[in-house]
């Protein structure tokens, strides 16, 4: 059954513009009328689209349901041959390639155009008629621009593309986030059978080895153990807005992320919300560069077909980003956000499963590729700026909550099955014991007038946190008391540092942030603010400073240090020990395993006003620093949209110590033990060989 074009019935229109494609990409495919240069792109691109087109007459036919394993696997073969890591060197989707091949100019456009060409893989497989139509179109439109060697025509053809479908793109992108009727996703999930790994190849997602592997690994485990990681899930999403004082019966769906081949627990977390109230909706991970492709993953997800590809393409929509853009954008999304009202008035947030095991990636920088100028960069600070303050308008921070649990995937290496053994215990740990253990290092920080970070060994961390002085502290508290709720697992405290003071370095030798890899990371404070950065991936330090300014600071000029914790989770920290995947370990669990510190946001952006309290009753009182208390003057100078955790491992770390206003000192963590009283305990897998 194809997946409903919710907001636009399946027209005549479009089924006569649809076979008009059909036809004439077919010609394209046999009768090139380019100049030579193009044809072999164009004949290789529509060789790929008639590949699609054929997914979406089986689908329409019911002959796609029907395919053997062996054809599934076939036909994801032809469909990702081009970015396959074995081919991509001599690709049209590679800028470099493309570049060598058609000159700059024309390379750049045509390798963003083969990449955007993907999209007709998610809409051929949902059975989306309309939204095929419109990228095919753009391929033959593109086509007939080269026919004259027009590049301009082919360059202004791609920009309007973006700006005069804005209303079709965004229209599914919230509604498949906050609507849950007719869930193509959701569908698979609740009705495939799952014995039957035929069912993976049915999303329109690249399926990898991997994926299949973790499909067969819970196909495995007893339904009761599906079920208790499912209540893992589900009840720290419960608890998050019990904890937060938000009634979470006013709300009806629930968003989940989540990789494919968890499809058993995921059908029983749903089971879990629909006993809490809560219909499941899950969009897919972004196709197109309008969504950011390349960026991140989200909604439902899977293994990656080359991580360079990504990388080289995730800035793509540079090609066509500027005012005009952006404020179209703006404008649509704001029209559609009224026009489900109702629908974003009852969402209550998302529900997110990660995975952690891909080998670090340390990417190669393209010339080529599409990157955003420095107008550019402006712009999506302010773009970004603007975006966040329209969901936040229409889906109330105040009234929302999430959660988060990461689990290995079978890439991790050959113990992958004691290292998920291990995670799901990690994820369960006695929560009560930490709150106990972690109320201990909270009473020695609150009252603190700074606290020194030192490192040891090649660690050159050098810096002291400012921390938010208390009024009465009888009744306030600096730090969160975190447990297991919507940041699973347990094991950390942590505060939002006071800026003015807060100065010195932070390095780390190596560390994983959102999927890319940084040697010799470090970050200078002035006040709070970053006042320098570098690392040693790459040979010149333009390069290096580049990477981290678009992948650490966002395109911002500074960021500033939005959170201070001390992380408490030692079980996971020698987790990660014992299996040699300290590289692999996710944000999530890392931040865990030592003290970290945030750029970007605080922890609590467009919370400031919601009280919060830890479990002793105490209010936590440090929940904004000097720049986001501007938001009543101006919210676009007090978020940044961001929130990026720099996490300094124990075996790094040479002291935490606490500094009063007297002069006294108390120390926290030295030589990579903790040393309050209370805290013992923390320190059994740290000493383990």
């Amino acid at each position: 059954m194809a997946d409903t074009a919710w907001n636009k019935p399946e027209t005549e229109l479009i089924g006569e513009r649809y076979n008009l494609m059909v036809d004439r990409i077919s010609r394209i495919a046999s009768e090139c009328l380019v100049p030579e240069k193009y044809q072999d792109y164009f004949a290789k691109g529509a060789a790929f689209l008639l590949k699609t087109i054929e997914i979406y007459e089986k689908k329409q036919d019911g002959r796609l349901a029907q395919r053997t394993l062996e054809e599934c696997q076939r036909d994801q073969a032809d469909l990702y041959a081009h970015i396959a890591p074995e081919n991509y060197g001599a690709s049209y989707a590679n800028p470099a390639y493309a570049a060598e091949k058609l000159g700059r100019e024309a390379g750049q456009l045509l390798s963003l155009l083969c990449s955007e060409m993907e999209s007709c893989i998610a809409w051929a497989f949902r059975g989306r008629q309309t939204e095929l139509t419109l990228f095919l179109e753009l391929f033959v439109q593109v086509y007939n621009a080269l026919e004259e060697d027009d590049l301009k025509e082919a360059k202004d053809t791609v920009y309007w593309f973006f700006h005069d479908y804005s209303e079709v793109f965004l229209e599914n992108i919230i509604h498949d986030m906050i609507c849950p009727e007719e869930n193509f996703f959701v569908d698979i999930i609740m009705n495939a059978d799952l014995d039957d790994l035929r069912y993976l190849y049915s999303y329109g997602l690249p399926v990898s080895e991997n994926d299949l592997a973790i499909a067969r690994f819970l196909g495995t485990l007893p339904q009761e153990e599906i079920q208790a990681m499912a209540d893992t899930y589900t009840e720290g999403y419960r608890i998050g807005f019990e904890n937060a004082g938000i009634d979470l019966s006013k709300k009806r769906t629930a968003e989940l992320d989540f990789p494919i081949g968890f499809e058993r627990m995921m059908r029983a977390a749903i089971g879990n919300l629909r006993e809490l109230g809560l219909a499941a909706t899950v969009d897919r991970e972004p196709v197109s560069s309008f969504e950011n492709k390349g960026s991140y993953k989200q909604g439902i997800y899977s293994t990656s077909v080359n991580r360079q590809y990504d990388f080289d393409h995730r800035e793509d929509k540079a090609y066509y980003f500027d005012k005009a853009f952006v404020e179209r954008y703006l404008e649509v999304q704001r029209t559609v956000f009224e026009q489900h009202r109702e629908e974003a008035l009852v969402y209550a947030g998302p529900a997110v499963v990660e995975v952690f095991g891909e080998a670090p990636f340390s990417p190669e920088n393209k010339d080529a590729a599409i990157h955003y100028d420095e107008e550019q960069q402006k712009l999506n600070v302010y773009f970004t700026s603007e975006r966040s303050a329209t969901v936040y308008k229409y889906i109330s921070a105040e009234e929302s909550s999430f959660t988060i649990i990461a689990y290995p995937t079978p890439e991790i290496g050959a113990q992958f099955e004691e290292i998920f053994a291990e995670t799901v215990k990690v994820n369960t740990l006695d929560y009560k014991k930490y709150q106990t253990i972690q109320q201990r290092l909270i009473d020695v920080l609150d009252g603190a007038e700074r606290v020194h970070i030192v490192g040891c060994g090649d660690n050159h961390t050098d810096l002291t946190v400012a921390i938010r002085p208390l009024e009465d502290p009888a009744k306030q508290t600096a730090f969160e008391n975190c447990v297991a709720d919507v940041n699973i697992p347990v094991g950390e405290v942590f505060t939002s540092p006071v800026l003015t003071g807060t100065n010195g370095v932070l390095h780390v030798t190596e560390v994983f942030l959102n999927g890319l890899q940084y040697r010799n990371l470090e970050v200078v404070f002035k006040d709070g603010m970053i006042d320098s950065y570098s690392c040693t991936n790459f040979d010149s330090e333009e390069e290096n400073r580049k990477y981290m300014k678009d992948n650490v600071l966002m395109h911002h000029e500074t960021l500033p240090m939005g959170e201070f914790a001390i992380g408490t989770n030692t079980t996971a920290y020698r987790m990660a020990r014992t299996y040699q995947i300290q590289e692999k370990m996710p944000i999530l669990i890392a931040e865990k395993t030592g003290p970290h510190f945030a750029v970007g946001d605080t922890c609590y952006p467009r919370e400031e006003e919601i009280e919060r309290k830890n479990p002793d009753g105490k209010s936590i009182v440090a929940k904004e620093n000097e720049v986001s208390v501007l938001r009543s003057e101006d919210p676009s100078k007090a978020y940044f949209n961001c929130h990026t955790d720099i996490t300094i491992p124990y075996n790094e770390l040479g002291a935490i110590t606490a500094v009063y206003p007297d002069g006294s000192t108390a120390d926290i963590i030295r030589d990579g033990l903790f040393r309050v009283e209370g805290t013992e305990e923390l320190n059994g897998p740290l000493l383990e060989q």
